[in-house]
């Protein structure tokens, strides 16, 4: 009589898919409900009061539409009571990231999107705030006060940001997350989504953002966290099946997290086969095109079946573009060791967000790239705070090739560091956004780099004279395509008649809330007359822009898709038309707080001109 384990096994492999497949199609309005019966039969004792308090300390993010010197449109306006809640409109008090919708991913500037991207994650920004007591999450609250609907993931970690001491492990949590959901009000409202339980106390939350379907900018007012000093028990003996979480388990318990990444490919127990099926008779090339579909977690996991596909997934060719950032809650020294064996020929290498808080050690960091910076053309490093002087001198030396460097928000970076990037004479693309890059290390890179089509120096704030700088790229970067010179505090008329007559190509000009430039000097209309290819032109916050420039831009710009004179006194209607008129291609125009421009005058518009988006924030 045969056994019966072999069929025992199937049928077990069987009810567990059934369980996956019920958890996958279950409908939202059923897994809410069973949330509720969950928290209807939830208990918390007396004794365990709840704890609500604000965020004290925004300790970290990605970007911000404000100044480095001020509060206005900061982060740091996260920290604390609201505001401005429950108002609603366009404040300064606010919190508000640099950017919404898609206008930046159509602009010249933007970078070719990394391929296998997992489809879950979709987060652009994030902020991490520290809050006094640590508690068990119960809810978290944000106050949204213009165009909500950007957070799509909160989540809790375990360290403690006030500790003197480092803890032996820091662990990332996820308490809820969304695909991002188009809002259709602009008005405040207290967002109040529905958070999973965890097992340890936290005082330090993250929110990251989508801000893709956004028709404006957001602004969050708080922050508020509810909890409870000791873990909340619950009384339901069964517990909810949630897709989310069915995943998640799934994938650390058969190790296919990036905690696990050496398990699955150092695995050499892989059962021998006589046979691999059709496998055996497609060519090696096909097998590795079938495979260039998968995330990285599913190519590990597939290593794991048969020592052909183990093959196949191990070949360098697999790695030519690796995107570590939707794993930066779990990539370490460990991960980064046993990818490098199969990075030998990496081209393009994504680590923004990654190696914060110990997890990755600039040794570990360095030993990678030793060994797999070779052939490196694209690095992203957009607020990896791991990183030091040291490491800049490691890319420097073993990233030859190197033709595209994201250092965005890398500000913990110090100023000597960037001397390093000179030696980087093949650069197309530095993006340099609020780092402490001074004067002359830029003055240096400038020289060397001569072939730099696209730079974003926005918000560097240790930069003395931003005509010098100016002036250095008229001479030395005739191929400059894009340059973001968003709030540098002192070009005047001088350094913008540099720009403009050194580089002929430029497409994208970000001069907004650049407070020397006055449009009374002339530098505006002849920055329409010497650059006709221009795409992109912000001059927010620029007062002084006047229908002479406007006019200027229409005979001059007729390429032009993007235009930003926000907070403008000069400008009126008539100009505008007369713009739109020439410029077939404008497809935004953002005309907010300019006093000239009333709503009327934006409803006529929009009816004359229908395929431009044209914006105009207010103020409750």
């Amino acid at each position: 009589m045969p056994p019966v384990f072999p069929m025992l096994t199937v049928l077990t492999m069987f009810y567990y898919m059934c369980l996956r497949r019920r958890a996958r199609t279950a409908t939202r309005g059923e897994m809410m409900n069973s949330r509720r019966t969950i928290e209807a039969n939830s208990r918390t004792s007396p004794l365990n009061a709840e704890v609500v308090q604000y965020a004290k300390e925004v300790v970290d993010f990605s970007s911000h539409y404000g100044s480095e010197n001020s509060m206005s449109y900061t982060m740091w306006n996260l920290a604390g009571v609201p505001n401005v809640f429950p108002s609603s409109g366009d404040f300064t008090q606010t919190a508000v990231f640099r950017t919404y919708g898609t206008w930046w991913d159509q602009c010249p500037s933007a970078p070719v999107p990394f391929k296998r991207t997992p489809p879950n994650f979709q987060s652009q920004d994030y902020v991490e705030l520290a809050f006094e007591q640590q508690v068990y999450p119960t809810a978290v609250h944000v106050l949204e006060t213009y165009h909500p609907g950007a957070v799509i993931r909160i989540l809790a970690c375990s360290a403690n940001p006030y500790s003197p001491s480092p803890p032996a492990g820091v662990r990332w949590e996820i308490l809820w997350s969304e695909k991002p959901t188009k809002v259709n009000a602009s008005q405040a409202r207290q967002f109040k989504p529905c958070i999973k339980q965890i097992n340890f106390p936290t005082n330090l939350i993250r929110l990251e953002v989508n801000s893709s379907l956004l028709d404006y900018y957001t602004e969050l007012d708080a922050v508020v966290l509810h909890g409870t000093k000791d873990k909340p028990v619950l009384s339901l003996k069964t517990s909810l099946i949630d897709m989310n979480d069915l995943e998640d388990d799934y994938e650390e318990k058969n190790g296919c997290g990036m905690d696990n990444l050496n398990k699955k490919f150092s695995s050499i127990a892989l059962r021998e086969g006589t046979s691999n099926g059709y496998f055996d008779k497609l060519p090696y090339e096909l097998i590795q095109l079938i495979l260039n579909h998968l995330t990285l977690p599913d190519l590990c996991r597939l290593a794991q079946t048969c020592k052909l596909l183990n093959q196949h997934c191990c070949d360098p060719l697999q790695y030519l573009h690796l995107n570590l950032q939707p794993y930066w809650a779990k990539l370490n020294d460990t991960s980064l060791e046993f990818l490098q064996p199969r990075c030998t020929l990496v081209q393009w290498l994504n680590l923004s967000w990654t190696g914060n808080r110990g997890f990755i050690s600039v040794s570990g960091f360095s030993r990678f790239l030793k060994v797999c910076g070779s052939e490196l053309v694209r690095l992203e490093l957009s607020c990896s705070h791991f990183l030091n002087e040291t490491c800049l001198e490691i890319i420097s030396e073993m990233c030859l090739n190197l033709q595209d460097l994201n250092l965005s928000s890398c500000d913990k970076l110090p100023p000597q560091a960037f001397n390093h990037i000179a030696k980087l004479c093949g650069l197309k693309r530095l993006v340099l956004y609020r780092t402490k890059v001074e004067q002359t290390a830029l003055l240096s890179v400038l020289n060397f780099c001569s072939e730099l089509q696209h730079l974003s120096l926005g918000s560097c704030v240790m930069i003395e004279d931003y005509d010098v700088i100016a002036s250095m790229i008229g001479a030395k970067c005739k191929k400059l395509r894009t340059l973001d010179l968003w709030r540098c505090k002192n070009i005047t008329e001088n350094g913008i008649a540099e720009l403009a007559s050194g580089c002929p190509l430029l497409e994208e000009l970000d001069l907004g809330w650049c407070p020397t430039l006055q449009s009374s000097t002339g530098c505006f209309a002849k920055l329409a007359r010497q650059l006709p290819n221009l795409q992109k032109l912000f001059l927010t916050a620029n007062r002084s822009v006047c229908d002479t420039d406007i006019e200027e831009l229409a005979c001059n710009c007729t390429r032009l898709r993007q235009l930003d004179i926000l907070g403008t006194r000069m400008v009126s209607p008539a100009s505008l038309r007369k713009l739109l008129e020439s410029c077939k291609d404008l497809s935004l125009l953002d005309v907010s707080f300019c006093s000239q421009i009333d709503n009327r005058a934006v409803l006529e518009l929009n009816v004359s001109f229908p395929k431009v988006f044209i914006k105009k924030s207010f103020t409750q």
